[in-house]
């Protein structure tokens, strides 16, 4: 599959088919949101990957009730962190500008949309879910206090095919200069 291939067919799926998938796929969809920069190489992200049917049961839990109902049978949820005041500040703990945490978070998204659109060509459906309960997930996962919680990703077979909402065009959203 193409980049753009993958571009056009990914979507944000909230409804997933009973079936697991495989440790290989979660593997190479890791290995793809390695290679996204991030700032001054370093490498903030962290992922938790739950696909045992108590602890998915107890993260889904943490989700909202619309959430939930839209990934109750997904087979994976993947938890994305960034180790926090590193990736944007100076070896003196000092932040490197006025956005401070704010770039290990654009850090996290570049790793993220690389890991969702691997996860596009090898098929699979994702959808990023940003409202949690971050605190709960830590506690359940037994996460770090130096790593914060950003998303909750779920990964599966979709069982719907939504098609793409509409998009701004490039002159609504770009000024040249």
């Amino acid at each position: 599959m193409e980049l753009q291939e993958a571009l056009q067919q990914r979507r944000s799926i909230r409804k997933y088919q009973k079936k697991d998938v495989s440790k290989e796929d979660i593997q190479a969809m890791i290995e793809a949101a390695n290679l996204a920069p991030s700032w001054k190489n370093s490498q903030v992200i962290r992922y938790y990957v739950v696909q045992t049917p108590d602890t998915l049961n107890q993260i889904k839990q943490t989700l909202p009730e619309f959430n939930y109902n839209n990934v109750v049978d997904a087979p994976v949820l993947i938890v994305s962190c960034i180790v926090i005041n590193r990736s944007g500040y100076e070896r003196n703990g000092e932040a490197s500008n006025e956005i401070g945490n704010g770039w290990g978070c654009y850090d996290c998204g570049l790793h993220d949309m690389n890991l969702i659109l691997k996860a596009t060509e090898l098929g699979l459906s994702t959808l990023i879910m940003g409202i949690r309960d971050a605190k709960r997930i830590k506690e359940i996962l037994n996460i770090d206090d130096n790593q914060m919680v950003l998303s909750v990703i779920a990964v599966g077979y979709g069982d719907i095919q939504p098609q793409m909402p509409q998009r701004k065009s490039v002159d609504e959203m770009t000024k040249y200069y």
